[in-house]
């Protein structure tokens, strides 16, 4: 049995293509967006204005990440500053009724040293919470900001590259860093 698979085991994770609970639900819960406080159901209200969609804007975005904990204190990523409103970026499409449409967010990073040696991890911890918050129609890139930190290439790299991510998410030591790191998101 393999790390991956006894993790899943001790946790009771069952595996994504059974379409049951998978790796991420550990992290941020189950369902994704389903729940989400931006998500517009189907379901219609006779109270409601079903004609009138709310967008998501960089407010709510920030919402989602600034509660998240640093690996290596017990202090959220905003009390520290490493997430700040005026680094979320939203690009929404010149056309949102188009179904086809791409939202984008860039969340810049601000390690609080120019040596972090968790940058990575803080930096995946910020896109998987986006990425399972936000609906299917976002995509989300989560950097470095320039020139505060060494290594910003290279974390930047990491983090843009769909395949490490996903193979980071299968390490059963940095998915429960990830865990602990959400904990505040999820209270």
């Amino acid at each position: 049995m393999t790390d991956v698979e006894m993790c899943k085991a001790e946790t009771g994770i069952k595996d994504e293509s059974s379409g049951k609970h998978g790796i991420r639900d550990l992290l941020v819960g189950k369902p994704s967006y389903a729940l989400d406080p931006f998500y517009m159901s189907d379901f219609s209200d006779t109270d409601s204005d079903d004609s009138t969609v709310e967008p998501i804007d960089e407010q709510e975005i920030y919402d989602l990440i600034a509660p998240i904990s640093d690996p290596e204190h017990p202090l959220s990523l905003e009390s520290l500053g490493v997430v700040k409103l005026q680094d979320v970026h939203l690009t929404s499409p010149p056309d949102p009724t188009n179904p086809a449409a791409l939202s984008r967010v860039l969340v810049e990073l601000t390690p609080t040293v120019t040596h972090c040696s968790l940058a990575t991890v803080i930096g995946l911890g910020v896109r998987v919470r986006l990425e399972q918050a936000l609906p299917p129609s976002y995509r989300v890139e989560v950097k470095i900001k320039k020139d505060t930190h060494a290594q910003a290439d290279e974390v930047n790299k990491q983090l843009a590259d769909k395949e490490r991510v996903a193979a980071a998410l299968e390490n059963a030591n940095l998915m429960g860093i990830l865990k602990k790191m959400m904990k505040p998101c999820l209270d």
